[in-house]
């Protein structure tokens, strides 16, 4: 029995075991390896602006600290459980690992629609959920970022709150924060800005040009919509874009920068035209030479992934494709070209590694700086999985993920069994 269910926690089992029977690791490692070192859920009442009090649940799960101080975002989202947050750890785990940081996974949450809340209650929320998780973070222990409902100003009041208790300044506690908290230039922009420049490296490898090539966009929030313009930029033209309220194409090209504008000022894609809608199931299928799916997990599924129409699977999100599509998938390696989620999305870890080492040394680097060494990581940590894929003739995602556990498992060898 175990309290991580769920299909995303599911998924990342089942990922796991593919992954460990390659390996052929023994069965007795892996629970060690896969199960989370801890998991904390807590209670996070609030006052309303109407003066009630309404409680919310948080949680925060740690998948391992054998290589370092555990890392992960904190979402605000309804479909927040256990499972959910469990499973992104230890993606998160597996991400950082490949990238060579000194991190575990971590994850956490509160199951709550943020829009729902007044900007008042949304800053008790956020620093009511960092008092709980006090006990248990800290800046050699556990550092939170950014994730879904989440964003920069919440960084801030986690990272103020945790001050408070401390009396003193920890800016390193967060990453993700405002450059004026303590923040580092390019940490907003830096997940976004990694799938681009991976797809550009993919594009390369397959001979394609990136100028008048075609992208759709699944997904349209900070990772996405700052991917799309990184895109644009390089001479792609983005034919689809969509989130969760409307999905939009157009084979002759997207205004990016209306839509932009649109989506920042609505807070959602929806009435941006009348003309160009598709439904957002239709989205993914389109013919197009980039695909990224940039929002939620399991998107791209058994049912669906025979009607892919890319050369380039740019996984934005985590977890957008489930086992079953993957296998599919490994069957069509010759027509498309997958860069799985732990390298493809991991620019944001790395970027806060960057902010988290700079808060410790009170160093600040400039934004160029920080570029240089993100696309330098990405760069090596691409060309090591597009290696170990072609000399053991396995896929991009079986490379990343056996770089990422076989770094994890022989960590854990080396260190043994405490006491």
């Amino acid at each position: 029995m175990t309290i991580y269910s769920g299909p995303v926690f599911d998924m990342c089992k089942r990922q796991f075991d593919i992954t460990a029977d390659y390996l052929s690791i023994p069965e007795d490692e892996r629970r060690r390896l896969l199960y989370p070192k801890r998991a904390i859920a807590v209670s996070c009442p609030i006052h309303r602006d109407d003066g009630s009090i309404a409680v919310f649940e948080g949680y925060r799960v740690q998948h391992h600290l054998t290589l370092g101080p555990t890392k992960g975002g904190t979402r605000f989202s309804q479909h927040v459980d256990i499972g959910e947050v469990a499973a992104l750890a230890v993606w998160m785990s597996w991400k950082c690992a490949l990238a060579g940081l000194p991190y575990g996974g971590a994850k956490g949450g509160v199951t709550v629609d943020a829009a729902s809340l007044s900007a008042r209650e949304l800053e008790a929320l956020s620093r009511r959920y960092m008092v709980e998780m006090i006990p248990f973070v800290g800046p050699r222990t556990d550092i939170m970022a950014p994730d879904m409902g989440t964003n920069e100003q919440v960084m801030a009041w986690f990272m103020d709150t945790y001050s408070m208790y401390q009396g003193h300044t920890v800016n390193e506690i967060v990453t993700g924060k405002p450059v004026a908290s303590g923040g580092t230039e390019g940490r907003r922009e830096a997940t976004g800005l990694g799938v681009a420049h991976l797809v550009g490296r993919a594009l390369d490898r397959l001979g394609i040009a990136a100028s008048g090539s075609t992208a759709i966009i699944q997904g349209f929030g900070n990772v996405g919509s700052v991917a799309a313009v990184a895109l644009c930029e390089r001479g792609l033209k983005i034919i689809g874009i969509g989130d969760h309220s409307a999905a939009y194409f157009d084979p002759r090209g997207l205004d990016i920068a209306s839509a932009l504008k649109h989506a920042v000022q609505h807070g959602r894609l929806s009435g941006f035209s009348s003309e160009l809608e598709i439904a957002p199931d239709q989205l993914l299928l389109q013919t197009c030479d980039v695909l990224v799916p940039a929002a939620l997990e399991r998107v791209i599924t058994e049912n669906n992934v025979a009607k892919l129409k890319c050369r380039i699977l740019a996984e934005g999100a985590n977890g957008p494709t489930t086992p079953e599509a993957d296998a599919l998938l490994d069957l069509r390696r010759d027509e498309v070209f997958v860069i799985p989620d732990i390298l493809c999305n991991s620019g944001g870890v790395i970027v806060s590694y960057f902010e988290w080492l700079q808060g410790q040394q009170q160093f600040l680097w400039g934004k160029e700086q920080v570029l240089q060494q993100l696309y330098d990581i990405l760069d090596r940590t691409f060309s090591r999985v597009v290696t170990r894929a072609a000399s053991e003739k396995i896929s991009f995602r079986a490379a990343a993920l056996a770089i990422g556990v076989e770094k994890v498992r022989s960590a854990k060898l080396t260190r043994g069994l405490f006491p």
